[in-house]
């Protein structure tokens, strides 16, 4: 059995400039002249030579490029020009996100050298905020796993411990930003793609409403589940990077009064997932700090377990082969064959399974619509285990069951019902971090962001 460890543990690596530096005091140093983008970039360039080869968080970089553009960035700021709290700051791309100017290979051998004719939007837009790209990081192959050791480029690398997973499949943004090379990063959620990663790697990770940052330019895994979302060390970081990859459409808020204090509902791991005792005891103990108090069980949700995963499958593995149908029967020995698996499995799914699912999925956001009038927030694990080991694929005691599916257990039902969610560093047990989540509303990202910033601390013991 698992222990809650009882002080803050230390990286394994030692940690790059940006660790646990926030964009507002990086604005600050620049403001005032003691750094300038270009010093953020050279930084950035420092952690990344040096801490690459350990983690191999990063698939491609140009820190020549970013420096030239990071003059730039400094010489706007010298005629007055700020473009917002990004303006100077360095930021790393899921290597499933087009970049004009560096490969982009999803992790796949199909797409190696491949190199998209323009961004993303979001990219674009991280951009025109003023953020510097300094370079693209590591997918599980296709985005197609929780584990983040499926790529043509290979494994990444959980900084906390080495030997162990980052989880995925946003693999090498979670390493950049735990390990201080960039501080923040983008990556997209499809099962829980951003959460479990951040919640294995000591970080922020949210996920927004379906639909509302672009996915213009981000290679499909299942379209109508996934979302651009963010990694970055505290929640006021994600919101500034939330705001310019919306376009402003999710912008900081001031958090709301609560009349009668915060509703939270507790849910539990069982059926979702294994439930292994320390992690869910530290995980709920976090969130009773943030609820100010006693946290009440949320029995609603357990019901619908079996038709969320039911409606997860269906849509997700149609979606899936969908994208890949050509790729699987041209080009099979390409793949990994983890992920060339799951294609395969995925092909049997019938066109009247997917139209069942869409129509169950369309019911079960109606009765999470009603349950969201009665608690403000649903909290639970992010994922209900700590980092496994790289390669390992089953889970032993307490219970026993696939890594795969044990890491999105907890995570996918909010992508199958679209809903805003956020993983935040809840503490460690055996000295590897654990994520509390909470998931809000559709539509409630900015009340979700803004509670989280004014009520989340990070864990000290």
């Amino acid at each position: 059995m698992t222990q809650s460890h009882p002080t803050s543990p230390q990286l394994a690596v030692e940690p790059g400039f940006f660790r646990g530096r926030r964009i507002a005091d990086l604005q600050q140093a620049m403001a005032s002249g003691s750094l300038t983008a270009e010093d953020l970039v050279r930084h950035a360039g420092a952690a990344i030579e040096r801490l690459n080869p350990q983690l191999n968080a990063f698939v491609h970089v140009d820190i020549a490029a970013a420096l030239a553009i990071a003059r730039e960035r400094d010489a706007e700021r010298a005629s007055g020009k700020v473009r917002g709290p990004l303006h100077g700051i360095p930021v790393a791309i899921k290597d499933n996100v087009d970049t004009a100017d560096m490969p982009t290979t999803m992790g796949a051998a199909h797409f190696l050298g491949h190199r998209p004719q323009a961004d993303a939007r979001c990219v674009a837009l991280l951009r025109e905020a003023g953020a510097i790209v300094v370079g693209k990081t590591l997918t599980h192959e296709f985005a197609y796993g929780p584990t983040g050791d499926r790529s043509v480029q290979g494994a990444a690398r959980n900084p906390w411990r080495t030997t162990q997973m980052t989880g995925g499949s946003s693999a090498g943004s979670a390493a950049a930003v735990a390990a201080g090379m960039v501080p923040v990063a983008l990556g997209t959620d499809t099962g829980g793609s951003v959460r479990v990663p951040s919640a294995l790697c000591g970080l922020v990770g949210f996920k927004p409403t379906h639909g509302r940052v672009s996915d213009a330019g981000v290679f499909p895994l299942a379209p109508t589940l996934e979302d651009p979302g963010v990694l970055a060390n505290c929640v006021e970081d994600a919101q500034v990077f939330m705001q310019a990859l919306s376009g402003g459409a999710i912008a900081p808020t001031p958090a709301i009064a609560l009349t009668g204090g915060l509703r939270m509902g507790w849910v539990a791991n069982v059926p979702f997932a294994i439930d292994d005792a320390a992690v869910t005891a530290c995980v709920r103990a976090a969130a009773e700090r943030f609820a100010g108090g006693a946290v009440q069980a949320a029995p609603e949700v357990t019901p619908h377990a079996r038709s969320l995963q039911s409606a997860l499958g269906a849509i997700q593995r149609a979606e899936a082969y969908e994208v890949h149908a050509e790729r699987v029967e041209s080009e099979p020995g390409k793949f990994d064959p983890e992920v060339l698996e799951r294609l395969r499995a995925s092909r049997p799914v019938q066109g009247w399974e997917y139209v069942r699912a869409l129509k169950e999925r369309a019911r079960l956001q109606a009765e999470f619509a009603r349950l969201f009038q009665q608690v403000d927030v649903l909290a639970l694990p992010a994922v209900a285990i700590t980092a496994p080991a790289l390669q390992q694929r089953s889970v032993a005691g307490p219970g026993s069951a696939g890594v795969r599916e044990t890491l999105l257990g907890l995570t996918n039902p909010w992508n199958v019902l679209g809903l805003p969610a956020i993983s935040l560093p809840a503490g460690w047990v055996n000295g590897m971090p654990v994520g509390l989540q909470l998931v809000a509303a559709a539509g409630a990202d900015e009340a979700l962001l803004a509670l989280a910033a004014s009520r989340w601390q990070a864990p000290s013991f």
